[in-house]
């Protein structure tokens, strides 16, 4: 690892993220609409985003700059276990064809902004609604703090902020700048502002892979030695070679499932997804993503590479900045690392805005204040996006990196179980809303309690996500099992409440809802009844 300051990377990186921050505030004007001070246009970009625009904004959305060096990274460190990423995305695509679409006509008819705004309008239930935006709030949080850890990592290997002996103001500083910069155009722009990043960021990473995949085997003598590299250490450690080991196979198939199942449940995607002009964009959308499970297949070899390159870190979030700076002339290893950087900027702006978003419909408005203005739910919108961020910082600067990687994983087990509530509520009304809470509350226990009894190394408590699957004795994803439960008890308690004919709250929507599109004849965006200023 370099010891000083690699200026030509740095002089490369500052002038990747002086564009993209000059970007991020012209963004305000690009498509500027009459009416700013509202959460369809801050929040959702005037949701008129075509086809292009919302490919790049989801793409830089899920494939983030965590991805980008915590999937090789997870290959480096622990063989093709950390491959699940790559099925569990091939496996969200078809998924997400069969409810995303539907999701989109009924926000779109309703002017739904958030996945809550949904819950509480198809089952008249804002307990149901407050349980989904809180878990969503939690689990995009320590998100968050990931897209500055991948920064952070970057920093690091570029020498920049001195070592672990220089004050905590000098090492930070490049990071505080940097989110400041961030906070500053999400603030001024809303989801236009990397929206319009996107294009740069994700065109950067394309050209880092089709470079690297090409250029490293070349320099390192071929993919044989790559992977012969690769298999020795493996074998060497008992990880069971190129091929996972029998004893972990559950463990795969349970995280690539679960993963597959949660990844469009967090704020982020659905922000992102709301954004669109057209119920067509979101099904183009679904046919043309996996093109990113590609890029990723590809940026997963990165592990091996580092690996056969001899790359030695004693953080494996390390590895592939490392490789980087190792394999690359200084210049284009400051292209890379401008792309991780970027990589983790437009992310990190959607999830605080979907997080921001999720407070002030469903917390703010629903039992703060009901009668707010669109105004008003803008200003405590872009106020919550920076109280967030901040949050996120801090969690940064103040925990281990270690602790920010585990609650992510934590956050995973429990977007999951909103599952039931959104995906089941946009094709039947059949489930009870407080057997839905019910299920909610199981699944999220469960959940909790079991990744807090698992150890590592490094911790004793939240240590993984995978544990023994109750009944089957296999090593599981957790959040699968809560999942499972959580159906299960939301099930059982329909039919019982049912019996019971308790209360079963207004549907606000109808079937038309879930088909309606943009051009269809006598389908206007509806305001949410408070927005009205009727109650609900």
């Amino acid at each position: 690892m370099n010891d000083g300051v690699n200026g030509v990377a740095l002089a490369v990186f500052i002038l990747f993220f002086l564009a993209v921050t000059v970007m991020g505030f012209l963004a305000a004007r690009w498509r500027k609409a009459e009416n700013e001070h509202s959460l369809d246009e801050w929040g959702l970009g005037g949701r008129s985003f075509g086809t292009w625009i919302t490919w790049f904004l989801l793409g830089g959305d899920l494939y983030t700059a965590y991805t980008f060096v915590a999937v090789p990274a997870a290959i480096y460190a622990a063989g093709a276990a950390g491959f699940f990423a790559v099925p569990y995305t091939i496996l969200v695509y078809p998924l997400i064809f069969t409810f995303l679409p539907r999701l989109w006509s009924v926000s779109h008819k309703h002017g739904y902004v958030t996945t809550s705004d949904f819950v509480r309008g198809r089952f008249g239930s804002k307990g149901l609604s407050l349980a989904v935006a809180v878990t969503g709030i939690l689990a995009t949080m320590p998100y968050i703090a990931l897209q500055l850890v991948g920064i952070q990592a970057v920093l690091d290997v570029m020498g920049v902020g001195g070592g672990e002996n220089t004050n905590w103001f000098v090492k930070d500083l490049p990071l505080l700048i940097a989110f400041g910069v961030l906070a500053a155009y999400t603030y001024s722009s809303g989801l236009r502002a990397p929206a319009l990043i996107a294009f740069v960021k994700d065109t950067l990473i394309y050209i880092v892979i089709a470079v690297a995949i090409i250029y490293i085997p070349i320099k390192l003598g071929g993919f044989d030695d790559v992977f012969g590299a690769a298999s020795e250490k493996y074998t060497a450690a008992k990880a069971g070679g190129l091929v996972p080991l029998e004893a972990g196979q559950w463990t795969y198939a349970t995280l690539a499932l679960g993963s597959a199942l949660a990844l469009f449940m967090y704020p982020h995607s659905i922000t992102a997804t709301l954004s669109s002009r057209s119920r067509e964009v979101i099904r183009r959308n679904t046919t043309i993503l996996p093109l990113y499970s590609l890029m990723l297949g590809l940026l997963a070899l990165l592990g091996f590479m580092a690996i056969a390159a001899g790359v030695k870190v004693t953080n494996p979030q390390l590895a592939i900045p490392q490789l980087f700076e190792d394999m690359f002339p200084d210049w284009f290893a400051g292209v890379a690392f401008a792309a991780i950087g970027i990589g983790a900027l437009v992310p990190a702006a959607i999830m605080s805005i979907a997080a921001a978003n999720l407070f002030t419909r469903n917390i703010y408005k629903d039992f703060i204040k009901p009668d707010a203005t669109p105004a008003q739910e803008t200003k405590v919108s872009k106020l919550v996006s920076l109280l967030v961020k901040v949050g996120a910082l801090v969690f940064v600067l103040t925990m281990d990196k270690t602790v920010a990687i585990n609650f992510q994983l934590l956050g995973g087990i429990w977007i999951l179980q909103t599952f039931p509530a959104l995906v089941g509520g946009l094709f039947t009304r059949w489930f009870h809303r407080w057997a839905l809470l019910a299920g909610w509350a199981v699944g999220m226990i469960y959940g909790t309690v079991a990744a807090y009894g698992v150890a590592s190394p490094t911790q004793k408590h939240f240590g993984g996500s995978a544990k023994e699957i109750p009944g089957i004795g296999e090593i599981g994803y957790i959040g699968l099992t809560a999942f499972i439960l959580n159906v299960a008890v939301t099930v059982v308690l329909t039919f019982v409440l049912k019996a019971l004919k308790a209360p079963d709250g207004v549907d606000e929507t109808s079937p038309q809802d879930y088909t309606a599109d943009a051009g269809d004849p006598g389908v206007e965006v509806e305001l949410p009844p408070a927005t009205a200023g009727t109650s609900h």
